[in-house]
């Protein structure tokens, strides 16, 4: 079970016999000495800083200035955890080459730094002291009434139990220490409150905000995006390298093999020998050409997705109807949509036992929709391995979707939607006049 907040916590009837008391005491502690820290810190190095900038121009001071906020603000943003669990990541975005110049300019860019630097100048000369009263309020009065008994014993003679009265005798110093025990209860709901919207504030200042989310998603969508381009153009090169290297080594060595095999004498063993290595040859090729195929059909790079599906529909172990209207579209989406539609074809091969498979694909309205419908068993889940986990993420990175309804019993239908606009078709060249 995740631990609630101390905010939850205040509002439950188990709340002193619970650990939100602690977590709250323990959180108002680590501010003050935090604080303190900072403020003695921040003093000594705001010194050297102006030591510095009277030879360099202020650029020590500048950095800081810029830069104290920091690594206060991601131990603050860690030390939320036990009052407010919620997620607090870091609102900094990573720089897009390395190098300290990159991540000082980005630094220097951000709302966040300048957030952080407000909320450490404000944690040492505001928050520290104000934690400090509230504790001494809410926890220090208390225990000091409850004290009256020992120290009385200790000094021997009159007190003044927590600087408020005289005592000089154990009646009187235990009556104090009830007194005590009685004010702390209720405090302990006040110093609750406090700790909660301490966090509050510091979970404001210091996380992430909505527009900061919106780009780094942007940022990782974009990351994806070039992932499966690069990954894309590996594709491509393994395909040129295949064609125009071991498949041309390949129709050598066949023909080779075909020569000497008509020079060998007939019925002898060194002809037999050469008509196995030969058959053996073609074989390779035959397997060979199918895989440079699969990797990046040669015809969806000519002649577009439409044509791609159509020499897949033709391939397949099982009869497919196509319907098909599609204009050239960037080579990202012809490509999702080429192996989507295959690894959808060689399920219902494998697995639905479908007499027919159909094919369906449109562009309307700068959508791109295919969907891959057979009338086998059903039942399928893409989440069991059937290879479209992967794709599905490929899809997702140009802003499309996959989805598949299989009930039990059929029919299966896969559909691909990818928005996207066509591509303009080039203008016909005119033959030259007669």
């Amino acid at each position: 079970m995740a631990q609630e907040s101390v905010w939850t916590a205040l509002w439950r009837r188990g709340y002193l016999a619970g650990s939100a008391p602690w977590r709250a005491l323990g959180y108002l502690g680590g501010g003050v000495v935090l604080g303190v820290v900072v403020l003695v810190g921040g003093l000594a190095a705001a010194l050297a800083g102006v030591a510095l900038s009277l030879v360099l121009i202020g650029l020590p001071l500048l950095a800081l200035l810029t830069f104290t906020g920091i690594p206060v603000a991601a131990l603050e943003r860690r030390r939320l955890r036990p009052v407010d669990p919620g997620p607090a990541p870091t609102p900094h975005r990573t720089p897009e080459v390395p190098g300290i110049h990159a991540w000082f300019a980005l630094r220097v860019k951000e709302q966040a730094t300048w957030r952080e630097l407000s909320y450490t100048a404000l944690l040492a000369l505001v928050l520290w002291p104000l934690d400090l009263l509230v504790l001494a309020c809410t926890v220090g009065v208390p225990a000091l009434l409850i004290a009256a008994p020992a120290q009385l014993a200790l000094d021997g003679g009159e007190i003044r139990a927590a600087k408020l009265w005289l005592i000089g005798d154990y009646p009187s110093a235990f009556a104090a220490a009830l007194l005590g025990l009685a004010l702390l209860a209720p405090l302990l709901y006040p110093l609750g409150g406090y700790a909660a919207a301490r966090a509050a504030l510091a979970r404001l200042l210091l996380a992430p905000r909505e527009a900061e989310l919106s780009s780094r998603l942007a940022e990782v969508t974009r990351s994806r995006a070039r992932l499966v381009d690069a990954f894309e153009a590996e594709r491509r090169r393994v395909e040129r390298d295949l064609h125009d290297g071991a498949q041309q080594r390949l129709v050598a060595l066949t023909m080779a093999l075909g020569l000497a095999r008509l020079d060998a004498t007939p019925g002898s063993p060194l002809a037999a020998q050469l008509a196995t290595a030969h058959d053996e040859a073609g074989n390779v090729l035959t397997e060979l050409r199918e895989l440079i195929r699969g990797i990046h059909p040669q015809v969806l790079a000519d002649y577009g997705l439409a044509a791609a599906i159509e020499d897949a529909a033709d391939r397949s172990p099982i009869p497919v109807d196509t319907d098909l209207d599609l204009p050239r579209l960037p080579e990202p989406v012809e490509s999702a949509g080429y192996f989507t539609t295959r690894e959808a074809l060689t399920n219902i091969a494998r697995h639905s036992e479908a007499p027919r498979a159909h094919i369906t694909a449109r562009h309307e309205r700068g959508l791109l929709r295919i969907d891959v419908r057979d009338e086998g068993k059903g039942g399928a889940d893409p989440g069991r391995g059937t290879g479209l986990t992967g794709l599905a993420d490929r899809i997702a990175v140009l802003d499309g979707t996959l989805t598949v309804t299989s009930p039990p019993g059929g029919p299966t239908v896969l559909s691909m939607e990818i928005p996207c606009r066509a591509q303009p078709q080039p203008a016909p060249v005119p033959k030259d006049a007669d």
